[in-house]
């Protein structure tokens, strides 16, 4: 398992290409990331900084059926305020446009953009020009998001208020282009989005299947493989027994059928397969063809 920052990884899903690449890697604290587990259990894991903050990234995953482009996520983007920089500390620029233009798919040919929920580090990305005067980066795209989801994000309590930016979400909305989820609902054929809950209210992930081939993206009920353990749930997950309780069936689905796994915040691993170790699941990574970004 090695560093993926300036790598492409692309693996075939039946006739559909799937690729993913590190938009921006980031930093959080540790406590967040890992809630009830102790420190000196999770800083095994992932060693913090002198401010108590683990390496993170925002992978974001593009899948190509050859008439379809559609982007699961949009990561932090570069439309960042200082308040935002504060909070996520970037430790680089965004690779969102080179990644994008190194596969084939700029901004303008993305048909869909699915968000599993709407917090700034999976929604921001999909902004372009500047915090102040905001635009939609893709021009083109129909924006998917649980109807949930949207409500809290635009209505948020004092403790999620930090994390949803109403006036830029707004130009979503106001596109004409954004459609409100009720549940498990199709995409496109072969493409679904399946409601979780758990880290947010309104949280959902994405199971695609073409060939006979399973790929599956759960966000942030999976952010790192890591986060496979039952018990490691981020303090930030505003319904931390919902979590637990979805990654049981989902983990026992994923087994079960092979399913090749997307996870959104792991930095060593952007593509994996469940094994069973012990009493716990553990993952392997899936094999890729790197490209240069």
């Amino acid at each position: 398992m090695g560093n993926m920052t300036n790598l492409i990884q692309k693996i075939r899903l039946g006739t559909w290409e799937i690729y993913g690449f590190v938009e921006t890697e980031f930093a959080l604290d540790g406590g967040s990331m890992f809630g009830v587990i102790p420190k000196m259990m999770w800083q095994k894991l992932l060693p913090a900084d002198d401010e108590n903050r683990v390496p993170m990234e925002t992978n974001l995953f593009v899948i190509k059926t050859g008439r379809e482009n559609i982007l699961l996520d949009t990561g932090l983007g570069d439309v960042m305020s200082e308040f935002d920089r504060k909070l996520y500390a970037p430790r680089g620029p965004s690779r969102l446009t080179q990644a994008l233009a190194a596969i084939g798919t700029p901004a303008e040919s993305i048909n869909h953009v699915i968000f599993t929920h709407l917090h700034t580090d999976h929604s921001n990305g999909a902004m372009a020009g500047t915090p102040e005067q905001p635009t939609l980066r893709f021009p083109n795209a129909e924006y998917y998001v649980q109807a949930d989801e949207w409500e809290d994000a635009m209505t948020p309590s004092e403790r999620t208020d930090a994390v949803y930016l109403r006036p830029r979400l707004q130009l979503l909305k106001d596109s004409g282009r954004l459609h409100l989820l009720n549940g498990d609902t199709e995409i496109i054929p072969g493409i679904r989005t399946r409601k979780t809950g758990g880290h947010t209210r309104g949280h959902e992930g994405v199971e695609i299947e073409n060939g006979g081939q399973r790929f599956a993206y759960y966000a942030d009920i999976f952010p790192s493989r890591f986060h496979l353990k039952g018990p490691y749930v981020a303090a930030v997950d505003l319904f931390p027994l919902d979590t637990m309780k979805i990654k049981r069936v989902l983990l026992a689905e994923l087994f079960e059928r092979g399913t090749i796994i997307g996870f959104d915040h792991d930095v060593q691993v952007m593509f994996g397969k469940l094994v069973q170790v012990k009493k716990w699941m553990d993952v392997e990574p899936v094999e890729a063809e790197s490209i240069p970004i």
